[in-house]
């Protein structure tokens, strides 16, 4: 009996060091950048092997995360429960699971896929999981954002996947998340500040202060509304997506205002909660209104 309950608790542990509420995301926007490649349905043999390619390695990256920072995740309340934090999983055994599924990943996305997107998304790991994660976030307040090409790149390794190549319509939806990191990260340290004072990192709360924080917050969110409205500007959506963005993204402004003006450590929660509303809604509308375009013709 107690090795049958052990096996899914090892099970759980290794889907943890993965961050899969984090992978869903960078996944999401994955799969909208594929389905935004054409203006047809795409080979959904092609889709599902992209999907599970980019995700295995995201996987992967992710895991050398949670390795790279298990002392600074021990002491820190939100993260304190993490395996690598906790002891539960060896460094060789994080190492050898990052090496498996990343391995596997470049293998499906090779072979099933084009070497185009295992390559970009091989680029992506060594981004997040090396240059962010080992280089910049322990150097620089501005980590996040330096580093964030990394976060963004998931549109564009999924239209590399079906299209085997990356357009400027691609590289749009990269900049709409590059913007979007800061505002939506920089909420969280507010909120989470003495968490972040106790990692050792230098996160710009801690090194800057609040409103310094309070104010690149604003100003970034300024930029994401008017980032937002580059698809529609360029023709690459229609009026339902442009509605929608304004609609979103004065909502976003909203939150930001209300960090700016009127701090709470709650507005900061409900920002933060909100800014990963924002960004699912925004690519879903923007899925919408493709396909809508193009069956109007």
């Amino acid at each position: 009996m107690t090795t049958l309950t052990a096996q899914p608790n090892r099970i759980a542990q290794y889907w943890a060091l993965t961050k899969p509420r984090v992978t869903q995301l960078a996944v999401f926007c994955a799969v909208i950048g594929m389905l935004l490649s054409s203006p047809d349905v795409p080979d959904w043999r092609r889709l599902v092997c992209a999907t599970i390619g980019i995700w295995l390695l995201a996987g992967a990256a992710f895991a050398i995360n949670c390795l790279v920072e298990r002392e600074i995740d021990s002491r820190m309340a939100r993260t304190a429960r993490r395996p690598m934090a906790r002891g539960e999983i060896t460094v060789t055994q994080t190492l050898v699971f990052s090496g498996v599924i990343g391995g596997l990943g470049m293998w499906v996305l090779y072979a099933l896929v084009n070497p185009l997107t295992m390559w970009l998304t091989f680029a992506t790991f060594v981004g997040y999981a090396i240059i962010y994660t080992i280089i910049l976030k322990p150097a620089t307040p501005q980590n996040i954002v330096i580093g964030g090409l990394a976060g963004a790149m998931p549109p564009a390794l999924g239209w590399a996947a079906m299209a085997n190549d990356v357009p400027m319509q691609a590289w749009l939806l990269v900049l709409i998340i590059f913007i979007w990191t800061p505002p939506h990260f920089w909420a969280l340290a507010l909120y989470r500040r003495d968490d972040y004072a106790k990692s050792g990192l230098p996160m710009l709360p801690i090194t800057h202060g609040m409103k310094v924080t309070q104010q690149h917050i604003m100003l970034y969110s300024i930029a994401l509304f008017a980032t937002s409205l580059l698809p529609f500007a360029v023709g690459m959506s229609g009026l339902i997506y442009l509605a929608a963005a304004v609609v979103l993204g004065l909502i976003f402004l909203w939150h930001s205002w209300r960090i700016y003006r009127h701090y709470t450590d709650l507005i900061a929660r409900k920002a933060f909660a909100y800014s990963i509303v924002y960004l699912s809604l925004l690519f879903a509308v923007l899925l919408v209104d493709h396909y809508f375009l193009f069956r109007s013709f």
